[in-house]
């Protein structure tokens, strides 16, 4: 696919996807005409790049753990610093609490849809009843 169908297919720009190519996080091709192509299963990569980007990661540290995402998993420890590893646990630290709050919040919705739900039901039973 080209460019401008991964932009559309994951909201990320033309110009943050030639961003995330020039840091190394995804690889295009080159057809003769020059255009970019890019593999179907990049879409899905971006995403969760961006999601990575979202929850605070630098690209140097997406770069390396890339690798973790992919089946099979084929992992280099050969450039884990000590800071690569304490920004990772702080930012798994931070997701995790991210996660959480979102937990809480979604039950929040559903308990409050289900008030309201319970109450529609009630008032449309009442009217049937004074109807009747």
């Amino acid at each position: 696919m080209r460019i401008g169908e991964l932009s559309e297919r994951t909201g990320a720009s033309r110009r943050l996807l030639r961003y995330y190519e020039e840091q190394g996080l995804i690889i295009s091709q080159r057809c003769a005409n020059g255009y970019r192509t890019y593999d179907e299963r990049l879409a899905d990569r971006v995403l969760q790049i961006r999601g990575l980007l979202d929850a605070g990661l630098p690209t140097r540290i997406i770069k390396q753990i890339l690798p973790c995402l992919d089946k099979p998993r084929d992992i280099v420890f050969a450039d884990a610093t000590p800071e690569m590893l304490t920004t990772l646990e702080r930012e798994r630290d931070r997701m995790t609490e991210r996660i959480d709050c979102l937990i809480r919040n979604r039950d929040a919705v559903a308990a409050y849809l289900e008030a309201v739900r319970d109450n529609v039901r009630c008032e449309g039973a009442g009217e049937a009843s004074v109807r009747g």
